[in-house]
C-alpha cells in the first residue's frame, strides 16, 4: 500500500503563490500574509521575489497622455516608424526594467503574425530583459537570427545572449552567430567570415523582416569594454576616432556614421545599413546613452525606439 505525500514547497513556489495573490488576486500584503500564514514582512519579501525572479509579469495597459505626446514628438522629430515611451523608474533602478515589458509587447505583435518572419536580435541588457518579459507564443514558424555573438576573446560568453533565451522560450528555429565578437587579426576575421554557416547567418540578418537592437555608449561604461570584448587601449583608440555609440558591434560617430579603424575591422557582426526600410527597433534608455541614441537616430541606423519618459525628454531637448 502506498501513501500520497504532499510535494515539498520550494521558495519559488511560495513566491509565485504570493505574487499571484497580490498582483492577480488583488490582495493586500496583509491579506497575502494571512492567506499564506506568514508574517507581513515575509509576505512583502515573497511578493518582491516573485517580481524579481520573473515569476509574474506586470504590464501597463493604460497609455499615459504625457508618454503618448512624447511618442508623437519622437516620431515627428526623427522620422520613426514606431515609438513607445514608458514612465521612467526612480533614479538608481535599472532602466531595462521599465522598457522590457513594452519592448516585449512590440515583439509579440510580430510573433502573432500568421506568415513566417525572420526576426533578428542584437544582444545586451535591454534585449535580455525583453526576452524575459515575452509571454505569448508564436503563431507561425518564424526564424530568429543573431546579429552578433557573445563570445569574448578568451572564449568566455557574456550573460546577455538573447538568441538562446528566445529560442528556449519560443521553441523556434534559431541561428546564432558562432564566432568571437572580436579577433586578434584581420586575417583571422576573414577566415571566420568565409565560413559557410557564418555567411548563412549574415544573409538571414540582411533579409530580416524586423530587427531588435540595443544602443551602447562608448564612454568608460561602454558595454563592449565592460563585458570584456575590447581592451581599455582599444576603447581609447575608438574614442579618439570619434566613437560615441555602438549597435551590434557597429561603432559610429556623433553624426551616426560608422567609423573605420583597426579595431572596428576586427569586430565580426552584421552591420545594419543606414536608412533601412524594414523596422529596426532600438530598446534603449538612460541619460548616459543620450549622445549615442541621438547619433543613431540622426544617422538613421534605427527607425523605431522603445525608451522611457526621461530619456525621451532629453532626446527632444
Amino acid at each position: 500500500m502506498t501513501t500520497m505525500t504532499d510535494p515539498e514547497i520550494t521558495p519559488q513556489d511560495e513566491a509565485a503563490r504570493a505574487g499571484w495573490l497580490y498582483y492577480v488576486g488583488g490582495l493586500t500584503q496583509d491579506q497575502v500574509a494571512a492567506e499564506l500564514g506568514v508574517s507581513r514582512q515575509r509576505a512583502q519579501r515573497l511578493v518582491a521575489k516573485a517580481m524579481a525572479d520573473g515569476l509574474v509579469h506586470v504590464r501597463l495597459e493604460h497609455k499615459i497622455s504625457a508618454c503618448l505626446d512624447l511618442e508623437v514628438d519622437l516620431t515627428r522629430r526623427f522620422g520613426l516608424k514606431l515609438a513607445r515611451v514608458v514612465p521612467a523608474l526612480p533614479a538608481g533602478l535599472e532602466t531595462s526594467h521599465a522598457t522590457a515589458p513594452a519592448a516585449a509587447q512590440v515583439l509579440e505583435r510580430y510573433l502573432a503574425q500568421p506568415e513566417p518572419l525572420i526576426i533578428a536580435f542584437g544582444t545586451g541588457r535591454s534585449l535580455s530583459a525583453m526576452a524575459s518579459e515575452v509571454i505569448r507564443t508564436p503563431h507561425a514558424p518564424h526564424r530568429i537570427v543573431s546579429l552578433i555573438s557573445n563570445i569574448a576573446p578568451d572564449g568566455s560568453a557574456s550573460f546577455y545572449d538573447v538568441i538562446m533565451r528566445m529560442a528556449d522560450k519560443l521553441q523556434l528555429p534559431h541561428y546564432p552567430m558562432l564566432v568571437p565578437v572580436i579577433t586578434d587579426t584581420i586575417a583571422e576575421r576573414a577566415l571566420f567570415n568565409a565560413l559557410r554557416p557564418v555567411q548563412a547567418v549574415m544573409e538571414l540578418a540582411a533579409n530580416a523582416d524586423v530587427t531588435f537592437v540595443g544602443i551602447g555608449q562608448m564612454n568608460g561604461e561602454a558595454p563592449l569594454y565592460k563585458d570584456g570584448f575590447i581592451t581599455r587601449s582599444q576603447l581609447e583608440d575608438l574614442q579618439r576616432a570619434g566613437a560615441v555609440g555602438e549597435i551590434v558591434g557597429g561603432i559610429f560617430d556623433a553624426e551616426g556614421r560608422y567609423i573605420d579603424t583597426e579595431t572596428t575591422r576586427l569586430i565580426g557582426s552584421f552591420r545594419i545599413p543606414a536608412g533601412r526600410e524594414k523596422p529596426v527597433i532600438a530598446i534603449a534608455a538612460g541619460l548616459s546613452k543620450i549622445g549615442a541614441m541621438r547619433a543613431a537616430l540622426k544617422g538613421q541606423l534605427v527607425n523605431g525606439l522603445v525608451t522611457d519618459e526621461s530619456t525621451a525628454r532629453a532626446l527632444l531637448a
